[in-house]
């Protein structure tokens, strides 16, 4: 497959998750409306854990710690490890071809540039402390979840009426979001028109984490000295606005596995994805398929070996969720 045709391709399989996320929301509106509303029942579509990443670090911490997943949450935890396993093996791809905010973001940026013919980037000495702020969510979340809390917070957090309808309290902010929540969210959609993924670059922990597991992934943007013609078009259509027209090996965290510099660089076998050694390219349909692949195998896989459905009882649904 030509590289030309990798980000309708991307764009394409980001759509299709989203649509995907979207159903799995849908089922979940009707699940919670058999309980609150005499609504016909549907099976919990366990899935919808995958929007609960403290869940899934509290879930972590108790299988690290306790020796066991607890069954609260345990689709969680999956994805998580499944979004892990992606960044470690193909940079931080769950961020431009999975992730539904990445999805939205990347709309929105695209829709700013189209109006305004083009995109803001703060300066260097802006930029540096915004992006670190993801980091220090990260550490903070990090610190007192695997830290700060002793086990026996932790079994009462996982065993509380709060922690099991997690999934449920999110649903309701979505729901019916305050006025302070709607400005917030227009905030960041209207800041999104203006720079590239705002939210994804200077606040999310979540994007932090994969960023620094994606630092060991053996496959990276590499430039060919030779038959690279220094136009800049590469630096120009990043979205995470590295300077990879600078760069032998793109090493950074915030590379995003979107490949949009690789299929607008105009100078052939200029800019590859490749191995560790700078000599096997990964050609683009293999890196979309496994990307596909291994994050929907994680959830195959979860099923398989019983850490998928949530083991709340109909009947605690029932005491939780009934009028």
């Amino acid at each position: 497959m030509g590289k030309r045709f990798m980000q309708p391709l991307r764009i394409a399989i980001q759509w299709s998750f989203l649509a995907f996320m979207l159903v799995l929301g849908y089922r979940f509106c009707q699940f919670v409306g058999h309980f609150r509303n005499a609504a016909p029942p549907v099976s919990r579509p366990d899935g919808v854990d995958g929007f609960l990443p403290i869940a899934a670090l509290v879930g972590i911490r108790d299988w690290l710690f306790e020796g066991r997943l607890n069954s609260v949450h345990p689709a969680a935890v999956v994805v998580l490890l499944t979004a892990v396993i992606v960044a470690l093996l193909l940079k931080r791809s769950f961020c431009s071809w999975v992730c539904p905010v990445g999805t939205v973001e990347e709309l929105l940026w695209k829709g700013g540039f189209s109006l305004f013919r083009r995109n803001l980037h703060p300066p260097r000495w802006l930029d540096a402390p915004l992006r670190g702020i993801k980091y220090l969510g990260l550490a903070f979340f990090l610190y007192f979840i695997f830290v700060a809390m002793p086990s026996d917070q932790v079994t009462a957090f996982v065993n509380s009426d709060y922690y099991k309808i997690a999934d449920v309290r999110l649903l309701d902010f979505f729901l019916h979001l305050s006025a302070k929540a709607l400005i917030i969210i227009g905030s960041f959609a209207l800041l999104s028109l203006a720079l590239r993924n705002p939210f994804c670059r200077f606040l999310c922990p979540y994007g932090a984490l994969l960023g620094l597991v994606s630092l060991l992934s053996p496959v990276k943007v590499t430039r060919e000295r030779r038959t690279c013609v220094s136009c800049g078009v590469c630096s120009q259509v990043c979205p995470s606005h590295i300077p990879v027209m600078a760069k032998e090996r793109v090493h950074s965290p915030e590379c995003i596995g979107c490949w949009r510099c690789i299929s607008h660089c105009h100078a052939e076998g200029a800019l590859e994805m490749k191995l560790t050694g700078k000599k096997v390219a990964v050609p683009g349909l293999i890196f979309a398929l496994l990307v596909v692949l291994i994050f929907w195998g994680g959830s195959l896989m979860g099923k398989a070996i019983g850490v998928w459905q949530s083991g709340i009882s109909y009947t605690e649904y029932v005491r939780l969720l009934g009028k």
